[in-house]
Order: C-alpha cells, then sequence, then structure tokens
C-alpha cells in the first residue's frame, strides 16, 4: 500500500458512488481519506453511506483494483490533484460539486486562472474553423489559456491556434489521461502536454465511453471564465458545456451563423436565449474586463502589497458591496479607500461592477497576504 495520502483519495474515488458529495460527508466525519478508507463497515454506516454502497467499497478495498491503479499513475508519470492540493485550480474549486480528484499530464500555471473555453461541433464548417482558429489565436495572444476538450472539429482546432500563437492550452478529457481519443490527436496530445496539459477526472486506464463526455463537459467550463461555442447543431455536446457554464455563472459567448446551417442551429438560439454574441476577441475582452491583462500581471509582480489593501480585499467577496459600505467596514476616509481600491483593481485583485460596487478576484495568482 502507497504511504502517498493520495493514494487513499483514489482509491475512495475509484468506488462507483462515491463522488463529490458523498467524498464530502466522509472527509467531515473521518477527517481524512486515509482513515475513512480504512473505517470499519459500522463506522461507514454512521458516517451516512447506505448498506450497498459500503459493501461496494469493502469490495473495492478487498481487491487489487487501487494498488493497480496507484501503479499505473506511478508508472505514466500522472500526477494527482485533490481538494488538499495547492495547485488544484481554484476557478474549478468554486463550482458545485467539484471532482475531488483531478488526474494530469502536463503542468497547470497561475495563468490558468486567465482561461477561456471554447468548444463547438466536430462538423466544423469552412467559416467555423476560422472563427475558431481567430478566436483560440486571438485569446492567446492576450494571454488566456484555451481550455477545450480535445475532440475533433472545433475543439482540436482552438488547441491547434493557442499553441501556433504560443499560449497555453489545457484539454478536459472523458477518459484516462493515459487513453488519448480520438487517436489521431496523439501528437497533438503530447504538445498540449508540453504547452499545458491534459486533465481528467477519470482514472487511467478508464476507455472513451460516449457516457464520459457530457459529465466532463462540467470540467471545461468550471476551468474557464467563459465559454465560447463557436458551432453547433441543436443537439451538441458544445450545448451541455454552454448549460453548465451557466449554472457555474460563467459568461457563455455564440458565434451568430446562418439560419439555414444546421451548425449555427444551437448557437443562434443560445444568442436568443441571452448568450453574448461575439463577433471577435475584443468582444470577449472587453466583456470579462480583460482588455488590461497584460498590465494586470505586471502589476502583481510589481506593485508591493500593503496592509490597507490586504484589509480591504478581506472585506470583498462574491457580494457586490459599495465603496461607502467598505468605508464604514474598514474605517478608512473614501479618498484612501477610493485609490487604493482602484490600484487593487488594476492588480486584478478586485473588479469594479458598476454603480461603485465592488468584489473580490478570488484566484491563486492574486491570493493576497502580508
Amino acid at each position: 500500500m502507497a504511504e502517498d495520502s493520495n493514494y487513499f483519495w483514489v482509491a475512495l474515488s475509484l468506488v462507483k458512488g462515491i463522488g463529490a458529495t458523498r467524498m464530502r460527508a466522509l472527509l467531515d466525519y473521518f477527517g481524512d481519506a486515509q482513515t475513512a478508507w480504512q473505517a470499519p463497515p459500522a463506522e461507514l454506516e454512521k458516517a451516512g453511506l447506505p448498506a450497498k454502497l459500503i459493501e461496494t467499497l469493502c469490495q473495492v478495498r478487498n481487491s487489487d483494483l487501487p494498488d493497480k491503479t496507484w501503479l499505473a499513475i506511478q508508472n505514466r508519470g500522472i500526477k494527482i490533484l485533490t481538494w488538499e492540493s495547492a495547485e488544484y485550480p481554484l476557478r474549478l474549486m468554486e463550482i458545485e460539486q467539484p471532482p475531488p480528484v483531478l488526474y494530469l499530464r502536463g503542468e497547470l500555471s497561475n495563468e490558468d486562472q486567465w482561461a477561456v473555453g471554447i468548444v463547438g461541433t466536430r462538423r466544423a464548417t469552412a467559416y467555423g474553423r476560422q472563427a475558431a482558429e481567430d478566436l483560440a489565436a486571438g485569446l492567446a495572444q492576450n494571454g488566456i489559456t484555451i481550455v477545450s476538450g480535445l475532440a475533433r472539429g472545433v475543439d482540436a482546432i482552438a488547441h491547434q491556434a493557442s499553441l501556433r500563437a504560443g499560449g497555453r492550452t489545457l484539454a478536459v478529457l472523458g477518459c484516462g489521461v493515459d487513453q488519448i481519443y480520438p487517436p489521431e490527436h496523439h501528437r497533438l496530445a503530447e504538445q498540449i502536454i508540453s504547452q499545458g496539459a491534459l486533465l481528467s477526472d477519470y482514472p487511467p486506464g478508464t476507455a472513451p465511453e460516449a457516457a464520459n463526455f457530457p459529465p466532463r463537459n462540467r470540467i471545461i467550463s468550471g476551468l474557464s471564465l467563459a465559454i465560447i461555442v463557436v458551432e453547433a447543431s441543436e443537439k451538441s455536446g458544445a450545448l451541455i458545456t454552454a448549460a453548465f457554464a451557466a449554472e457555474q455563472g460563467r459568461a457563455v459567448f455564440a458565434l451568430p451563423g446562418s439560419i439555414y446551417a444546421p451548425q449555427s442551429k444551437g448557437t443562434n438560439r443560445l444568442i436568443q436565449e441571452g448568450a453574448h454574441l461575439t463577433l471577435g476577441v475584443n468582444d470577449v475582452l472587453e466583456i470579462l474586463h480583460l482588455t488590461r491583462h497584460d498590465q494586470q500581471r505586471a502589476a502583481r509582480t510589481v506593485l508591493p502589497a500593503d496592509a490597507v489593501e490586504a484589509q480591504l480585499y478581506s472585506l470583498l467577496g462574491r457580494e457586490p458591496l459599495h465603496v461607502d459600505e467598505i468605508c464604514n467596514h474598514a474605517g478608512l476616509p473614501i479618498e484612501q479607500v477610493s485609490a487604493t481600491l482602484a490600484m487593487m483593481e488594476l492588480k486584478g485583485l478586485v473588479r469594479q461592477v458598476g454603480g461603485m460596487h465592488y468584489i473580490a478576484v478570488r484566484d491563486e495568482s492574486a491570493e493576497y497576504q502580508v
């Protein structure tokens, strides 16, 4: 048995029926994954697991599956990220029921907190291909990481355009990260590993079954500030990603197209239902407040922290606060608060959401301490 605590996270995740909700319940009851994994059935029952699930857990615990899976992880150089990992994507952690275990090939970066997902049909038209390429390249040139699913069509085009532009890209798979699908994308996958990462919440060896792909779309949107749907039929999987994005509070963009083109029926409907109509990269950058992205990155590096910025940052959350409320809570004069907030906005630590109301931008690269 492995000494690494990640072993027990992986082992528990191999039990069918233990997802994010039950994993959280086990951790709350037992305190850690190892204690939960080794607990006797009576204690598992007290933790709230039903009898059938306890039986399944015991079967997995008594099998060689955990050790074989762990050996595959070690032999194939796969990295493990859990809720306890410092490298776990903070934006993904914000969604409802984030995956307890992520499998990774490649590297994640703080820069990936600025990510946009690009998805669409596997049968892109010439128009869709050009748009996907222009959007991905333009965003990459502005320092935005491109997230997609390595599928044929729009996904592959977005990954390739980002790589050619010298940008970073993340591919979320509906199979194990050691099972590249479609098989003709092996070379592309290797390029992605060198300039980003392959990710999955499915353990190594998991085959690319059709049922795996819709659930993985929640990870694509969860990693992203926004989702751009380039082309999609009325029953496209890209629309599932857009739906997850909307549920997660992410912005949804759609490329308009001919009302007669099957590939544009889904995107046109998204626009009709309220998605942002996008005509190019600038639309995305402006709506996401990323037009000063390079300045924000430079300010994070150059400008020092101080106690006032730390105090204001600790007061702010996702719910907008008016500058007057911030002054009252902080006990500071309006002039000092306004000047400090302006500097923090340049750093990307806070965002003004209208009417002098501010929210904090919570991501790893903005983690703020003095």
